[in-house]
C-alpha cells in the first residue's frame, strides 16, 4: 500500500507541483490561511477539495466526529497556533453526513477508545432524543442521524467558546466562528446557525 502512496506522489510532482512551481515555493517560506476548519477523519471528507481550496489555504484539524473537546491540550495547541499566530479569521466546525462517529453515538458502535471520546458529543444526543424523533422506517432513522449530526456541530461550536483565548478573539472581532454541514450525497455545504 506504501507503493500507491508514492505513486500518487508521483503523479502529484508530475502533474501540479512542477506546474505551480512558484506556488509551493512561496508556501517553502511559510503559510497564512484565511481559516482553520476543524472536521471529521473520515476519508470521504477532504476539506481543502469540498472547499475548492489551494494548499495553504486552510489550516484543518481532523478528528473522529469533529468534535472540540474541553480541555484538549491537542486541540488546544491547534487553535492557539491558528489563530495567534497564523492570524486565521475564520474557525469552522465541519460535520457531514453519514458519519460514523454520530452512527456510533446513536448505539451503532464500540471499542475500547470510541466512547470515550464520543462522551464530548453526549449533549448532541441527549438533545436529539428529547425531540422524540420516529425512528420507525429507514428514512426517520436518516432523518434522527441528520439531526444529531447538526446538533453535534451546534455542540462543538459552543465548545469552542470554553477556550478563553478564542471567546477572547471572537468578542474583539478577530475570528468569526462558524458551523458547516456538508452532505456527502451531493457535495452541498450548509451553514449550520
Amino acid at each position: 500500500m506504501v507503493e500507491k502512496l508514492l505513486e500518487g506522489n508521483e503523479y502529484f510532482l508530475k502533474e501540479d507541483f512542477e506546474k505551480n512551481r512558484d506556488h509551493y515555493g512561496n508556501l517553502a517560506e511559510g503559510q497564512s490561511p484565511y481559516a482553520l476548519v476543524i472536521g471529521c477523519s473520515d476519508s470521504r471528507v477532504n476539506i481543502e477539495r469540498i472547499f475548492g481550496a489551494e494548499m495553504g489555504e486552510i489550516f484543518v484539524h481532523r478528528n473522529i466526529g469533529n468534535i472540540v473537546a474541553e480541555d484538549d491540550p491537542n486541540l488546544g495547541t491547534v487553535l492557539e497556533y491558528a489563530i495567534g499566530h497564523l492570524g486565521v479569521g475564520y474557525v469552522i466546525v465541519c460535520g457531514h453526513s453519514e458519519c460514523g462517529a454520530m452512527k456510533a453515538l446513536m448505539g451503532e458502535g464500540h471499542g475500547d477508545y470510541i466512547p470515550g471520546w464520543l462522551e464530548h458529543a453526549k449533549e448532541a444526543k441527549q438533545y436529539v432524543d428529547s425531540l422524540n424523533l420516529p425512528e420507525d422506517t429507514e428514512e426517520d432513522k436518516k432523518g434522527k442521524l441528520t439531526e444529531l449530526e447538526k446538533a453535534n456541530i451546534k455542540l462543538q461550536v459552543r465548545n469552542l467558546r470554553s477556550y478563553a483565548f478564542v471567546k477572547d478573539a471572537e468578542e474583539k472581532g478577530d475570528i468569526v466562528i462558524k458551523g458547516l454541514y456538508y452532505y456527502l450525497e451531493n457535495g452541498n455545504v450548509e451553514e449550520i446557525e
